[in-house]
């Protein structure tokens, strides 16, 4: 869907439908005093009365089809008092709604009144917590910590969001004209303003929007796509398509190459897969900043994960194929810098690979060297994410010196446990990197929770055999996973891990998320590298 504008006021606006978004018991004229000049037919409308602007309430609201607006949907945003709190969610997930709908009654262009989302400014309501004032895309000195017009057109965006490549037509059945109504999607969304011409804080901020909701939606595509499909191959392609179309570069290391090179952890979890491992790297670096220090990202990519010779349970093993959700979310932060401007230097790194149990495969008892020289106990095969990323790691360090690094994956089935399926577990050795992770995903939606890396656990990852066991006793399983990814962070390198295991795939429908993959953590990479670290 184009996003466009829509300048010169009321008496100029056309759109087949407008949004506005209103609070509990607020009346349309204080909201909205330019949408009734432009429809004043809604002064009249009955059914105006019957809207409470409850949360996740949508309404919509029916003028003649002639005029120039003849509808208008009206999405809740529950209490005012209460907005302020989570206003970003709420504004997204209100957004993703009223798309929603637009494509349910087949409504082809839709609008957004932009003078009353000016009231939604964060500056204007009780502020968010101190550390979330560090603006996620600053504009300067007392700059509100989030952006109303960003999180408007990323929520509408999202809220269009599926995944239909493999549907033959558009509801299973029907023929080709079943297929074609059931891919409606709206043709353009237009900010409305009263100006003679687009402000320009107002067309960078739609811009960003779109921008993080086309990262998180090629995130979800990946994680979505079949094993059969997206496999180490397919994400080092997309790596090349987002380097030749935002003039980036792209490279990637083939089975042999690692072999080589010594990265024997990550070896030993490709030794039973036929298909072609990869470690696909991609970089962003504009002109002039390609003596930075990089900022860092390492992304687990594991296509599909059977456990190996330590074999998965059947029940939900169809969903393993999301367990490359940490290389999709970097190959979603390219895109969406690719699609920004963004004067920063910034590495993706992706060690990919299917973990399959052959005769070749590794086995419980096996020791390997990673390429930092440290020996590896391998007592279970299914623990194979973090044998990826030390070798990837160590590889990132060695090779661009960073100056931050962040290594994200769904790693431990046991921080799922511990923090549930909404949110992700941070852990760092910078208390500032951790603190900043943890306010930037408030504001977008990606919820963090710090746990602890202690040495003292470092006890359960000794071996008897080898330098370090890939896994410790079943308590504590995220924090021993996450002791033994430190073991390969250079002493003075900023680092944190990301364990992103429960939020990066859901069974939960929302209006901003059919279900499936989310996107998780694609624009917290991205306020990383736009505000800093």
């Amino acid at each position: 869907m184009d996003i466009r504008f829509q300048v010169g006021g009321p008496a100029q606006w056309r759109a087949d439908a407008v949004i506005v978004f209103l609070f509990e018991g607020e009346a349309l004229a204080d909201a909205a005093p330019e949408l009734l000049e432009a429809a004043p037919w809604l002064g009249i409308a009955p059914a105006v009365r019957d809207f409470r602007g409850r949360k996740d309430e949508v309404a919509v609201f029916h003028g003649h089809p002639d005029l120039a607006v003849p509808r208008v949907i009206a999405a809740g945003l529950g209490k005012r008092e209460a907005f302020a709190a989570t206003a970003p969610a709420v504004l997204r997930a209100a957004a993703g709604a009223a798309l929603r709908r637009c494509r349910e009654l087949k409504i082809e262009t839709v609008a957004m009144d932009a003078s009353s989302l000016v009231r939604l400014d964060a500056s204007s309501l009780v502020r968010l917590d101190a550390v979330a004032l560090a603006r996620v895309t600053p504009t300067g000195d007392g700059a509100p910590a989030w952006s109303p017009f960003e999180e408007a057109v990323c929520g509408a965006l999202l809220g269009l969001y599926r995944y239909d490549r493999f549907k033959t037509n558009g509801n299973g059945n029907g023929g080709a004209e079943a297929a074609t109504d059931a891919r409606f999607e709206p043709r353009w969304l237009a900010l409305l303003c009263a100006e003679a011409s687009v402000p320009d804080d107002l067309h960078a901020a739609a811009r960003r929007g779109e921008a993080a909701a086309a990262g998180v939606a090629l995130a979800r595509d990946l994680v979505n796509g079949p094993p059969n499909f997206v496999t180490p191959g397919h994400l080092a392609e997309q790596a090349v398509t987002i380097a030749r179309k935002y003039g980036m570069q792209a490279r990637s290391l083939g089975r042999a190459e690692l072999v080589e090179m010594g990265m024997g952890a990550f070896a030993s979890v490709f030794r039973g897969a036929e298909e072609e491992p990869r470690l696909v790297v991609i970089e962003h670096a504009p002109k002039g900043t390609e003596d930075q220090k990089p900022l860092v990202f390492v992304g687990k990519g594991i296509t599909f994960d059977t456990g190996g010779i330590s074999l998965k349970p059947p029940a939900k093993m169809h969903e393993m194929k999301g367990d490359m959700a940490g290389a999709a979310a970097i190959l979603g932060l390219f895109e969406a810098l690719g699609r920004s401007d963004v004067p920063r230097r910034v590495v993706g790194i992706m060690p990919c690979t299917e973990n399959m149990p052959d005769g070749r495969a590794t086995r419980p008892g096996d020791i390997v060297s990673t390429l930092s020289g440290k020996t590896v106990e391998i007592i279970n095969t299914d623990a194979e994410g973090r044998l990826v990323l030390c070798d990837a790691l160590t590889w990132a360090q060695r090779e661009y010196d960073p100056e931050v690094m962040v290594d994200l994956a769904t790693l431990t089935g046991a921080c799922v446990v511990a923090l549930g399926t909404d949110v992700a577990a941070v852990f760092a050795n910078d208390d500032g990197l951790s603190g900043r992770i943890r306010a930037v995903g408030d504001v977008v939606g990606d919820r963090f929770w710090p746990l602890p890396l202690w040495d003292m656990y470092f006890e359960n990852l000794k071996s008897d055999v080898a330098d370090i066991a890939n896994v410790g006793p079943r308590e504590g399983g995220a924090v021993n996973a996450a002791l033994f990814l430190k073991q390969f962070v250079d002493k003075g390198v900023r680092w944190a891990h990301l364990d992103i295991a429960g939020p990066a795939y859901t069974a939960k429908k929302s209006s901003t998320c059919p279900g499936g993959g989310t996107g998780f953590a694609v624009r917290t990479l991205l306020e990383l590298v736009r505000g800093g670290v």
